[in-house]
């Protein structure tokens, strides 16, 4: 019976401590877990702005879209959106999804076909993963962050290829070489995929990201921008030139059988760029508070150095679990990352820094951390 087998791996889970539940945020912990680098999900002037334009709004999809995009879900609100973050980022064209999840499932696995190769950094997002396991084409990882690796793949790979990275990793915070790794695939005409998450609205000008901070948004096919992170709302945006959102149009499952967003996702997403746009200090400021954790605990290694995310090691399920712990009771809100999430021997905890950590909040931190790290 299936019932017995998924007991079995449950019962596993918890032996190794790998168990998961679902818990409640704590308010009343200081936060440095969650994704809202910039505060904007708890924006009271953002929330003001979506809610003045949904008021404006005298028809249209305010509540629910009623069907797919390509019957009766397509608005006039939805395309202008499309067409301001299109601007904003410096593409052609795109297209907006509920999540960053769905828009990687999207693009991944429609746009490389049979025959195709795709090459993956092995630390890749799983929604990457899972787009690459449902296209048709051949996948193969190169090691993380490796071009050397990545080349020896690039010379034997058949097909169309697609290299797929993210500019800012979601574990450790470290940033992809994507100047070099653009040249590297230029020879081998190789289509090149960036999911910007970690670094949209905190890279660059107006929050654009680590693609168009590093003036490669000509060069790189397609972007993927979420906005369940720094942006505070919820959506995501693929830009891409018209040509890839014609075929995504058409051809792209997770596009064409979903129901389109309602009036909230488009309003939320554009208000939270012009908010971004018009408050140029903020990233200043999460800068400063990033760099003031580093030098407490003297972290040198330039890979995260410009990151909102910084992770240190604690291997082992139940000492990474009591790290976090000992954190939790101090009044922080710090999270374990545990296998399977991560390879086991590599679980950490995941520290996030936020515009709206103090000075004191930091410091006292940052005590804690380095008594940990004394005893880890």
């Amino acid at each position: 019976m299936a019932g017995k087998r998924w007991q079995d791996e449950l019962s596993k889970r918890k032996a190794n401590q790998s168990y998961r539940t679902l818990g409640n945020f704590n308010p009343q912990l200081i936060d440095f877990a969650s994704n809202d680098y910039l505060g904007l999900s708890k924006s009271t002037e953002l929330k003001k702005r979506i809610e003045a334009q949904v008021q404006q709004l005298q028809t249209g999809n305010i509540n629910g879209a009623g069907g797919s995009r390509l019957l009766t879900g397509n608005y006039p609100l939805l395309e202008e959106s499309e067409q301001f973050l299109a601007q904003h980022f410096n593409s052609e064209s795109g297209l907006i999804f509920q999540s960053g999840y769905m828009a990687n499932v999207a693009v991944l696995s429609t746009l490389p076909g049979r025959g195709d190769t795709v090459l993956y950094d092995e630390q890749a997002h799983a929604c990457m993963k899972d787009g690459i396991r449902l296209s048709a084409a051949s996948r193969f990882p190169f090691l993380h962050n490796d071009l050397h690796d990545l080349e020896k793949k690039l010379s034997k790979a058949k097909g169309n290829i697609f290299v797929v990275v993210e500019s800012v990793y979601s574990m450790d915070g470290d940033v992809c070489p994507l100047a070099e790794l653009v040249s590297l695939c230029e020879p081998y005409d190789a289509t090149v995929i960036v999911d910007e998450a970690h670094s949209t609205g905190l890279f660059g000008n107006g929050g654009r990201g680590l693609v168009n901070r590093l003036t490669l948004h000509d060069k790189i096919a397609v972007r993927i921008y979420t906005f369940g992170k720094a942006m505070g709302v919820h959506g995501a945006f693929v830009a891409c030139n018209q040509l890839v959102k014609n075929y995504l149009i058409n051809f792209s499952r997770p596009f064409i059988y979903t129901t389109a967003p309602d009036a909230h996702t488009p309003i939320g997403m554009t208000e939270s760029v012009k908010l971004i746009v018009e408050n140029p200090q903020w990233e200043e400021t999460l800068k400063h508070n990033i760099q003031q954790y580093r030098e407490k605990l003297q972290i040198n290694d330039a890979s995260a150095a410009y990151s909102a995310i910084q992770s240190f090691l604690i291997p082992g399920n139940a000492q990474a679990r009591q790290a976090a712990q000992t954190l939790v009771e101090a009044g922080f809100d710090v999270r374990p990352i545990l296998a399977p999430t991560v390879k086991e021997g590599t679980e950490r905890l995941r520290i996030i820094l936020h515009r709206y950590n103090t000075t004191q909040e930091i410091n006292a931190l940052t005590e804690l951390v380095l008594r940990l790290k004394s005893t880890a």
